[in-house]
C-alpha cells in the first residue's frame, strides 16, 4: 500500500498556462494537471525546464516555482513564493 506523503490536497484541473524560464524569454504553452497550495503538476511537450521557474496562470496572477521531479513531458513543481 502506498503512502500519500503529500502536505496538501491536490485538485484535478485541465488548466492551459505559460511558462516563463527566465527574464527575457518568452512564455512558452503548458497544461496543468493538478494543483495544490503547495504546487503543481504540469505537461510541458517539448520545453527545457530550469530548476526554478515562473507559472503564469493569468496576466495578474503568476507564481514562481522549483521543480521537484520530471517524467518525459510531465513534471511535478513545488511554489516557492
Amino acid at each position: 500500500m502506498m503512502v500519500n506523503r503529500r502536505k496538501y490536497e491536490r485538485r484535478l484541473c485541465r488548466r492551459i498556462a505559460k511558462i516563463q524560464c527566465g527574464a527575457g524569454t518568452l512564455p512558452r504553452d503548458c497544461t496543468v494537471t493538478d494543483i495544490s497550495e503547495g504546487g503543481v503538476k504540469v505537461v510541458a511537450e517539448q520545453l527545457e525546464i530550469p530548476p526554478e521557474f515562473i507559472i503564469i496562470f493569468a496576466p495578474d496572477h503568476a507564481r514562481h516555482c522549483r521543480l521537484r521531479w520530471r517524467i518525459g513531458c510531465e513534471f511535478g513543481a513545488e511554489f516557492v513564493d
